[in-house]
């Protein structure tokens, strides 16, 4: 029997942790979800349990070795980038994997800001807002400062991408997407890790830097299969649409967060960007990405229930409205500058039916979005703005955001699993002879009534 040549993708987010095999082609030929577990660290907050996640990617490697209609030439991962794992000599933890919303202790966050030109200094240069333990940096700072016998004992601090990746490959390395995500380690002028980093000691514990698309052997004798480094989920997302267009574009990622990504805008960040929740990301090869963020797909679910609520429906009654241009028109000559919360102040009772309301909605979450989207534009133009995501399938919302970007080619994409295919895609070279297919996303234009 001709075994099926394909890459295993470990696509591991908060919630959902996946496994996807894909062939030649980028198809998914398997899938299997993994177990989800949690623990507590030593402080009772909730973190990953790592041992878990161990043997939770050994247990489906193993399931998918059995299978003797696949051949795995390459594996890779894609996660969430904002914890680092802690490794010993030997490459054990010597600490849970602290969860990056637990509370950061304030004087520490300020000491560190103190002594490198103030928190907007320092939050410009490393192009990273003040998140607390979100700037998974400052987590490795607490560790030293608060545990200093663990600080002397650990060998590398590797971010979750590469810890999965590690557990294959037995190699400890950094990569440079994880490094570029908010987490106030990096030097975004002198390209380089930041002064604090290197005055405290924390640069010797970070593994060697290498790209994205860097590939190693695996561990285990005899096997042939190529081990990638592992990848951010946000950076990943963004690779297929680097190595399919070429020309200037944003990519509008929509979900609970909606983020605007700009890989062609290098410019340092201005007060007035970082304020607004702007900041940067590097791509796998280590050139950045301006971003904003926008709490929008959270805000449109908590105002479509008040909605539904108010006018005795259900949030299914949404899927099924229409764009009406005479809804539009209607409140776009009421409409006022708008900000994300805008529509949560709107008295309902000012519209006449539900589908007015919901008009309404989507008028103000699009002001707020093109805002958003505007903040991370550069003088050189834009030739297309990709929404991917949640978004992407709501006609008004599309409709109306090509409306707004008039200079610019608006498209609905579609892609199954856009993070993992990115994993595979930056090491398709080490494993896949054919050609990127270049019909990996779909495309949906739309033209906005002027």
């Amino acid at each position: 029997m001709m075994r099926i040549p394909v890459v295993a993708i470990f696509d591991v987010g908060k919630t959902n942790k996946k496994l996807f095999l894909f062939n030649e082609h980028y198809q998914i030929v398997f899938e299997k979800s993994a177990r989800f577990l949690e623990t507590v660290d030593e402080d009772g907050d909730p973190c990953e349990n790592l041992e878990s996640l161990r043997l939770s990617v050994f247990d489906s490697l193993h399931e998918v070795f059995r299978r003797t209609e696949f051949d795995i030439k390459a594996i890779n991962f894609t996660s969430y980038g904002a914890s680092f794992v802690y490794l010993n000599e030997s490459g054990h933890p010597l600490t849970p994997l602290y969860n990056y919303l637990k509370e950061y202790p304030q004087e520490l966050d300020k000491d560190l800001h103190v002594k490198y030109g103030g928190v907007e200094q320092f939050s410009l240069t490393t192009a990273s807002p003040s998140l607390g333990s979100l700037n998974s940096g400052l987590q490795v700072y607490r560790l030293k400062t608060e545990k200093p016998e663990v600080f002397e004992q650990m060998k590398y601090a590797v971010h979750l991408p590469q810890y999965l990746s590690f557990l294959v490959s037995g190699q400890m390395y950094s990569d440079m997407t994880s490094i570029g995500c908010h987490t106030a380690l990096w030097d975004f002028d002198a390209r380089d890790y930041h002064q604090w980093v290197k005055d405290t000691g924390i640069a010797q514990k970070l593994a060697p830097i290498v790209q994205g698309d860097e590939v190693f052997p695996a561990t285990f004798p005899g096997s042939t299969y190529k081990v990638g480094v592992g990848l951010h989920d946000s950076s990943s997302a963004l690779i297929p649409y680097l190595l399919n267009f070429h020309e200037p574009f944003v990519l509008i990622s929509t979900g609970t967060w909606c983020i605007s990504l700009n890989p062609f805008n290098e410019s340092p960040l201005t007060k007035e960007q970082l304020d607004k929740d702007c900041l940067f990301y590097l791509t796998y090869a280590g050139t950045p990405v301006k971003a904003s963020r926008l709490f929008a797909g959270y805000e449109h679910e908590v105002q479509t229930k008040r909605i539904a609520e108010h006018f005795g429906t259900t949030t299914a009654r949404f899927k099924s409205i229409e764009i009406d241009w005479s809804i539009i028109d209607k409140l776009k000559e009421e409409n006022s500058p708008t900000s994300l919360d805008t529509f949560s102040k709107r008295d309902l009772s000012q519209y006449a039916h539900v589908a007015e309301a919901y008009h309404g909605l989507v008028i103000d979450l699009v002001n707020a979005q093109v805002e958003s989207t505007r903040l991370i534009l550069s003088s050189q133009r834009v030739k297309r703005i990709f929404v991917d995501g949640g978004f992407s399938k709501n006609n008004i919302y599309m409709t109306l955001l090509a409306r707004e970007f008039t200079d610019a080619e608006v498209y609905a994409a579609s892609m199954a699993q856009a993070t993992a295919i990115g994993a595979a895609l930056v090491i398709h070279q080490h494993w896949n002879s054919h050609p990127i297919p270049n019909d990996i996303i779909e495309l949906r234009y739309f033209r906005g009534r002027s």
